[in-house]
């Protein structure tokens, strides 16, 4: 059904959503978006199970933007997603994909932000809301966020809301929106409770099923370099300095990207060429060609033009640009390693692009070790030696140098100078507008992001604060509501917004934990904390006072902020 569609202006999305899909630069919808789109675009409601990386954010945010009435202020669309950083991330695409619609505005709403700063915006009009449940919750008690006029709801990585608790928290949301609604859930897997959601809200949904391929060669080196310290150019260059290839392919995510990259590396004096759709079939092949032949060294390529190339002396594979799709990313290393050759794949990644590090890990079940960049000490190593090889490649060849040899005796007697000094002088002139020596800023940032790096995804090293720093507090969830550490952590994290190395020991008893958090805490983040969910039990969080303090008291009858009763779309707004 879906490999007939090759292009986005077959899909029927609107004339604004298509021309900021060209002015982005992408080429060809993913299978995830070839199926979505249409069935979106018809108002049908979708299940799809799709891992993190396949492209679906495009696959709901531009069909739904597509049916957007922009004039309209109140939110018509509700996105749930499990993180803030994922929250953020949708509502940045959003945006990107509504740079043609006059009068825009989306929201990300999450613990741990200003909670004014999101009332203002709510009061000003928005059309789209992404948001963590604990935080949209919040919204709807207090009636600051009216979703009276909610068109479609989607529901992001519900397998990772319900791992990490927030499953009743969407349904209680779901009790109270429109039921007369448009509903997308996206989840990596199917488990019964996320079915049992889907049953309940969702009509006759047309059901979605990627499967993806994202094996990779054991043969294949994969580092990653967090992109601090120096621009990404820079970067590159350094790498290029000091890596013995033979072929390269560098992937952005534009077809500009492709042109301008080359022209700057051919500046550089480097054999580059552009690859992208732009260019007729011919000039890609030739381009191709040359590359096989050696003429050609580097070839700066998106995702499309490089599908299916297939050439045997391409041993490295650079990501400039961290790719969207764990699928594309297997794609594109996939270009290094061929014939059972060894191979390596080098990855850009930027600080905010961590998360989609992790899920390319994931999906791929293999580590991405951080590398460093070369330093200038290495960099005039590397040219030194290559100095010495052009030399050693005149005397290899027995070139005859007697009328160099006479040159340069005449010259040394007529200026009286030693032979080592006019060699010197020589070798001067040679290197000068590509000097030898290099010498670079140092690079402390790019190694603290990268230390700060092994230390949040190996948990190795971390360290708090001195026990002076820190404040113990009790939370009313324990072991009899099945939390785990990691369950209280990732709250903390996610929707309370506190940085994981700034949470201490965590330890866990029959009806509550204690947690050490910094004696620095804001007085806001503590008032958010008293009614944060973890496993469905608010944590009315205080500090602990010891074995003889007090202990939690149930919480009282007449508390009815969270109220899990099913009400009516706009009830609790009308209340307040």
């Amino acid at each position: 059904m879906t490999s007939d569609i090759s292009n986005f202006s077959d899909l029927g999305l609107s004339e604004p959503i298509l021309q900021a899909i060209k002015a982005i630069g992408y080429e060809q919808p993913s299978p995830i978006q070839a199926a979505a789109i249409p069935a979106l675009l018809a108002g049908e409601d979708i299940l799809g199970t799709a891992q993190t990386g396949t492209g679906k954010t495009a696959a709901f945010a531009l069909p739904l933007l597509s049916r957007l009435d922009p004039k309209q202020t109140k939110p018509q669309i509700l996105v749930l997603a499990p993180t803030r950083e994922l929250a953020i991330q949708v509502a940045e695409a959003f945006q990107s994909y509504a740079q043609g619609l006059k009068g825009f505005h989306v929201l990300p709403i999450y613990g741990g932000q200003e909670m004014s700063g999101q009332l203002r915006q709510l009061r000003r009009g928005v059309q789209v809301v992404v948001g963590t449940p604990g935080r949209v919750m919040d919204h709807i008690n207090r009636g600051s966020l009216d979703l009276s006029e909610l068109k479609s709801l989607v529901l992001d990585e519900a397998d990772e809301m319900l791992r990490m608790g927030f499953i009743d928290d969407v349904e209680w949301i779901l009790e109270r929106i429109p039921e007369q609604r448009q509903t997308a859930l996206f989840s990596a897997t199917m488990p019964a409770p996320i079915r049992k959601v889907a049953n309940r809200y969702m009509r006759d949904p047309r059901e979605i099923k990627i499967v993806s391929n994202t094996s990779t060669g054991d043969n294949i080196e994969q580092v990653y370099w967090m992109v601090s310290g120096t621009n990404k150019l820079d970067a590159l260059t350094r790498i290029l300095e000091v890596e013995s290839f033979d072929g390269m392919i560098i992937f952005v995510r534009t077809k500009t990207a492709t042109v301008e990259l080359a022209e700057k590396l051919e500046a550089r004096g480097y054999s580059t060429s552009a690859l992208n759709g732009d260019m007729n079939q011919a000039l890609r092949e030739r381009t191709v060609e040359r590359l096989k032949s050696g003429k050609l060294d580097i070839v700066i390529a998106t995702d499309v033009a490089a599908r299916g190339l297939d050439v045997d002396r391409v041993s490295h594979v650079l990501n400039y640009d961290i790719p969207y799709d764990s699928e594309a990313y297997v794609h594109r290393i996939g270009r290094t390693g061929r014939a059972g050759r060894s191979g390596k794949a080098i990855l850009f990644v930027a600080p905010r692009e961590r998360r989609l590090l992790h899920v390319i890990e994931k999906a791929t079940r293999q580590p991405i070790l951080p590398m460093e960049l070369p330093t200038g000490e290495a960099v005039t190593a590397h040219r030194i030696d290559n100095f010495k090889a052009q030399i050693d490649k005149v005397f290899a060849e027995q070139v005859d140098l007697t009328f160099y040899h006479e040159l340069l005796a005449s010259y040394s007697h007529a200026n009286d100078l030693y032979p080592e000094d006019i060699a010197a002088a020589l070798a001067y002139l040679v290197q000068k507008e590509r000097p030898l020596q290099v010498k670079f800023a140092p690079l402390k940032p790019a190694k603290e992001h990268q230390r700060a790096e092994r230390t949040e995804r190996t948990g190795k090293g971390k360290k708090f604060q001195n026990d002076d720093d820190m404040q113990r507090y009790r939370i009313a969830v324990g072991r009899t509501h099945k939390v785990k550490p990691g369950d209280i952590v990732g709250a903390l994290a996610n929707e309370a917004g506190i940085a994981s190395r700034h949470i201490g020991h965590i330890k866990l008893f029959d009806d509550f934990s204690t947690v050490d958090l910094p004696k620095t805490l804001a007085k806001e983040t503590l008032r958010q904390l008293k009614t944060l969910r973890v496993r469905n039990q608010v944590l009315d969080i205080r500090m602990d006072e010891g074995p003889g303090g007090e202990s939690f008291a149930p919480r009282r009858k007449n508390d009815k902020k969270f109220d899990r009763k099913p009400k009516k779309a706009g009830k609790a707004a009308a209340k307040k």
